[in-house]
């Protein structure tokens, strides 16, 4: 059966933002890991999803940062958080800004926990 999300899921990887592209053509899949884009989990669909690591990695634009959309990811951190997994959150100025020094910090996590 297909998830309600599913037709949504696949808008939002063919239409990711500026930020998102970069760190997916950039970076994510020249990985020897497997990372998902938009991935459904539960209710939600996550930008990045890397399985093996058991690692969401969130690109946030400016709708993150008002009143309801830190509510509603505060939300979402816990509901993922209580899967097991660890969500890396990166604002998209820190995408432009600083790409080296998320693509190391994503890096070091993967190569840990999958042992590369």
């Amino acid at each position: 059966m297909q998830n309600k999300l599913t037709p949504n899921a696949r808008s939002l990887r063919k239409n990711m933002t500026k930020e998102e592209r970069r760190l997916w053509y950039d970076f994510l899949r020249n990985l020897p890991v497997t990372v998902n884009r938009q991935k459904i989990i539960g209710d939600y669909i996550v930008d990045f999803y890397c399985d093996r690591a058991k690692l969401v990695i969130e690109l946030d634009g400016s709708q993150h940062y008002t009143e309801e959309g830190k509510a509603k990811d505060e939300e979402r951190d816990r509901f993922l958080e209580g899967l097991g997994l660890t969500v890396l959150r990166y604002s998209d100025h820190e995408i432009n800004s600083e790409f080296t020094a998320v693509c190391d910090t994503i890096y070091t996590i993967i190569r840990k926990r999958c042992n590369i």
